[in-house]
């Protein structure tokens, strides 16, 4: 729902978004060490943040040959590591000093130094909901589907899938310009579950799946408004708790805008994934669809050596920036929906 997101968002939208320089403070991946690439959160053998262990020269060396190679010599490169050879050159760029970085970072770890914990899932939302052609201010987003798509961070892959239509409850008419934007037909809608019970549905799903209890996951989002809106409104119609397992959650945008170093204006999910040299694969704004070639940037992003890491939390109904500084935790075990009153 990548253009609707962003028009609501220039409508009115009660959501208080940091500047550009507090995301560079607070995300995990724009710490930057002395090659100037994103730091590992532990230096091996090392405390915290400090950089004089020698694999650190070792790297820059590294990088500064790479940043003199041509992007032919870098297409060669990689395809003699068996690297993925699609993007543009600063990718490929990335992806080369990334893969370098790890395997130096890898061989000191194994000296003795610290190793890097990751989640052992990722979980990918992207929702779709009401919307008109021009959204007054005061408008009220109903989520209209509930689509989740889960990655394996140890494999790279996309292991399974959840998805589930929403009935809504004040605007239960679908507008023309919703239905022709997503595709959700109106007796799509007439025919599904009331949100409190798609969220029982959801959390069934992730018990099922251990999610919280034996395996550590994070939520992650394409930028801040499925969590700190569309969820956000809809658990204030449906007279509910906002979930304590959706209050963090990992905004891509953030997190690729920070490792590749480029502005927000090219952190669309169309424009991430034809720098990374990929296209989309499916409808656009089904959220399904937009789920999985979301996780296919996260996958491609994990590949290249990027932390992901939560970069955002919503606290008070409002949209916050989680530090790098912060422990990192995956998300609590989901429980079913309580009620506000």
């Amino acid at each position: 729902m990548d253009e609707h997101k962003e028009n609501i968002d220039g409508n009115g939208a009660n959501v208080t978004v940091p500047s550009p320089k507090e995301e560079e403070k607070t995300n995990p991946c724009s710490r930057i060490c002395p090659d100037g690439e994103s730091a590992s959160p532990v230096a091996p053998s090392q405390p915290n943040g400090d950089f004089s262990h020698p694999v650190y020269k070792e790297i820059a060396l590294a990088n500064g040959h790479i940043n003199r190679m041509s992007k032919d010599e870098l297409r060669l490169k990689l395809s003699e590591l068996k690297l993925d050879t699609r993007g543009v050159k600063d990718v490929m760029k990335k992806r080369l000093k990334s893969h370098y970085k790890k395997q130096k970072l890898l061989q000191s770890a194994a000296e003795g130094g610290a190793t890097d914990t990751y989640y052992d899932y990722i979980c990918v939302v992207d929702f779709e909901a009401t919307c008109e052609e021009d959204n007054p201010s005061d408008f009220l987003h109903e989520i209209i589907e509930f689509p989740m798509v889960l990655i394996n961070t140890h494999t790279l892959q996309i292991v399974d899938s959840f998805q589930a239509y929403v009935k809504p409850e004040l605007n239960p008419q679908l507008s023309d310009f919703c239905t022709n934007l997503t595709g959700i037909k109106q007796n799509v809608v007439d025919e599904a579950e009331p949100f409190p019970d798609v969220l029982r549905q959801v959390v069934a799903w992730l018990q099922e799946r251990e999610l919280g209890t034996k395996y550590k996951y994070a939520i992650l989002t394409d930028g801040a408004w499925d969590m700190s809106k569309f969820l956000n409104i809809q658990c204030r119609i449906s007279r509910i708790k906002y979930p304590q397992f959706a209050k963090k959650w990992i905004n891509i945008r953030k997190s690729y805008g920070n490792f590749y170093k480029v502005p927000r204006t090219q952190t669309k999910l169309s424009t991430m994934l034809e720098k990374l040299g990929m296209k989309y694969e499916g409808r656009p704004h089904c959220g399904l669809d937009d789920s999985r070639n979301i996780a296919k940037i996260a996958i491609r992003m994990l590949q290249d050596g990027c932390q992901v890491r939560v970069n955002e939390r919503i606290h008070g109904g409002q949209l916050l920036s989680v530090p790098s500084s912060a422990p990192v935790e995956g998300a609590p075990a989901p429980h079913n929906p309580r009620s506000r009153d």
